[in-house]
């Protein structure tokens, strides 16, 4: 094949052309966008023009100016509220609350660096953010603990809950009420909002606060199920059997028996409060609690045992269920009552082991006084009777009794109160712990915790009395025995006993109390009366001196061996003696009349009658003649 020369030579001369002048294009090409850029570049000391911060426009100022203006402006607008609506409310904020800041000096570096660069480069960049402009955000900083706390608040305003469908009844019908959805605030979202609106130098429209749509969890389809089970229950009575005994409950008993779905709930059952009455009567109707073992006293002062019997007790949760099934059937609507044995607590057997069949010890006291000590000795007696003390327990007076209260039947007596004899709430329980303490005294067992009044009472065995308080002072003894300790108590006419029973200890116990010794004068305690006069006293209550004794009690076994010595020390205080103090003042003293003279004189020598008598003031008496003038003629 002949390949023609010339056409080869041709062709890449036209070649060498194009390139010649694409050559030449592109670099008219360069040296126009060299000075397009170099036209458009500007000075480095400016911001390009066509960039805004915050809404302002801060092209063509130095960086300095620009910081001076964008901080200039959010000092004006710091206190300027800006709208933020939502849910059809309104709510205006200031930066000044939130402590909204904005680094100026930042946002107009990144600014500077956006329009700059090397010659006809920086150009370039200033032209197109001329064009198109830059908006550049301020970088917002605020204290996040308020803006939180406003979030919430205008959730709490804002916030719609949703509304669950659920069943209704309607006598002895159930009808299906529609929930609907609800609303929430996007509380991250609302606080990306607020900071940044707040830290905008613009404070023109209102801002959008963005609101979630919320469905509800339940709808009316899913309550179709539990809506048939209801209406099923309420349409036809139902029976309860126990033994041969049988019960109708009519259809507009069992509709307050239903607890129908609701918040949330897609389920029918038999339950709440109408479920609980009917089914807590029921069990008053059926259950017989059980008997305890008890210890009877017979007349002649010993321990027989009264034998325990079971009860029985309505299993409710059971039963509940059994009058579910039966009322949501559709046939065979009869539930069997769940009844279950009941056993005491103390059965015959427990009882005969705890080993109560002989007097341990019995102490009495005498005692007397108003109607309302009266009444609070025997209300405490019985508190404490058939308290029971196990083997290494211990007995507190306090805590068998509890509080003393209005509520138990105690009345207003006389009572010692910081030395001084008052009337209080409770007064005359101390009989019963005195007698209480002499018991376990004489029982041998120790006592742990005991204390004196604080007046001496003569009617008391000396240094053997107790007082108690609740809850600070109170009376304690342990049992050491091996067996339980019974108490019991009995209230006669104007005397009480204390009486522990148990397994004979055959302890011996002897006694040695001191003499009451006066260790004081008796105080005196005076009252100030304007009725007496002044210096006058009257004493209306002789009051006793301070005093103290002691008891040792001494404890042996049956062998003789000294198990405790033990010794209670009683410190009494005085009872103030009453008087009371004149403080009147006497009347003032009357002046002494003055008397005139008396003067006697001896009989005239002109004859007549009897000597004249005048007293002279003072009281003296003086005797001389007396002047006499004659008749005129």
């Amino acid at each position: 094949m002949m390949i023609d020369s010339s056409r080869v030579r041709q062709s890449q001369s036209l070649s060498r052309i194009v390139l010649r002048r694409a050559v030449l294009v592109t670099a008219g090409v360069a040296v126009v966008a060299v000075v397009v850029g170099l036209a458009f570049a500007g000075s480095k000391t400016t911001l390009a023009s066509g960039a805004t911060v915050a809404g302002l426009g801060v092209g063509g100022l130095p960086a300095g100016a620009a910081v001076r203006m964008l901080s200039a402006r959010a000092a004006a607008v710091e206190h300027q509220p800006v709208t933020f609506t939502t849910g059809g409310r309104q709510f205006a904020l200031t930066a000044s609350e939130f402590g909204v800041t904005d680094d100026w000096q930042a946002v107009v570096d990144e600014v500077a660096v956006r329009g700059d660069g090397f010659g006809p480069l920086r150009g370039f960049r200033r032209l197109r953010m001329r064009l198109f402009g830059t908006a550049v955000s301020p970088r917002v900083h605020a204290y996040t603990a308020a803006v939180d706390y406003e979030v919430r608040r205008i959730a709490a305003v804002v916030d719609r809950a949703n509304l669950d469908a659920k069943l209704v009844r309607k006598g002895l019908g159930v009808v299906v009420v529609e929930g609907h959805g609800g609303r929430k605030l996007d509380r991250e979202a609302a606080a990306l909002v607020i900071v940044r609106a707040l830290g905008s130098l613009d404070r023109g429209a209102p801002v959008e606060l963005p609101l979630e749509a919320t469905a509800p969890a339940v709808s009316g389809t899913d309550l179709a199920e539990a809506a048939t089970k209801a209406r099923t229950a309420m349409s036809a009575p139902i029976r309860l059997t126990y033994g041969v005994t049988r019960w109708r409950v009519p259809r507009w008993q069992i509709a307050p028996l239903l607890e129908l779905p609701a918040e949330g709930q897609t389920a029918v059952s038999v339950g709440g409060r109408g479920a609980e009455m009917y089914l807590e009567q029921l069990s008053r109707a059926v259950s017989r609690p059980p008997q305890d073992a008890r210890f009877q006293i017979t007349a002649a002062g010993k321990i027989v045992i009264r034998p325990s019997a079971p009860g029985r007790q309505l299993d409710i949760a059971a039963t509940a269920k059994a009058i579910a099934a039966a009322a949501f059937a559709t046939s065979q609507r009869t539930a069997k009552l769940v009844v279950r044995v009941a056993q005491p607590a103390r059965t015959t057997e427990v009882a005969k082991q705890m080993g109560i069949s002989d007097v341990v010890s019995s102490y009495t006291t005498t005692y007397g006084g108003t109607p309302g000590r009266l009444n609070n000795v025997q209300v405490v007696a019985k508190l404490i009777d058939g308290a029971l003390v196990k083997p290494g327990g211990t007995f507190s007076f306090n805590g068998t009794t509890g509080e003393r209260t209005a509520a138990k039947g105690f009345q207003v007596a006389p009572v010692i109160i910081n030395g001084e004899l008052k009337n209080a709430l409770g007064g005359g329980i101390c009989q019963v712990s005195t007698t209480v303490f002499n018991a376990a005294f004489e029982a041998g067992i120790p006592i742990t915790e005991r204390t004196n009044h604080a007046l001496y009472i003569s009617h008391y065995p000396l240094g053997r009395d107790a007082t108690v308080n609740y809850p600070d002072l109170d009376l304690r003894f342990s049992n050491d025995t091996d067996h339980w300790l019974l108490m019991r108590t009995f209230v006669g006419a104007g005397s009480l006993t204390v009486t522990l029973y148990g397994t004979a200890l055959h302890r011996t116990v002897k006694s040695i109390t001191s003499p009451l010794l006066v260790t004081g004068a008796v105080p005196v305690k005076e009252t100030l009366d304007p009725a007496l006069a002044k210096g006058q006293r009257v004493t209306d209550q002789f009051g006793s001196p301070p005093s103290t004794t002691s008891v040792e009690r001494l404890v042996y076994d049956a062998s003789g061996k000294l198990l405790y010595d033990n010794t209670w020390r009683s410190n009494y205080s005085g009872e103030p003696a009453l008087v009371r103090v004149g403080t009147k003042k006497p009347p003032p003293k009357k002046p002494a009349k003055v008397k005139a003279p008396v003067i006697v004189a001896p009989p005239s020598p002109f004859g007549g009658g009897a000597p004249a008598t005048t007293k002279p003031a003072g009281g003296l008496t003086t005797v001389g003649p007396t002047l006499t003038t004659p008749a005129q003629p």
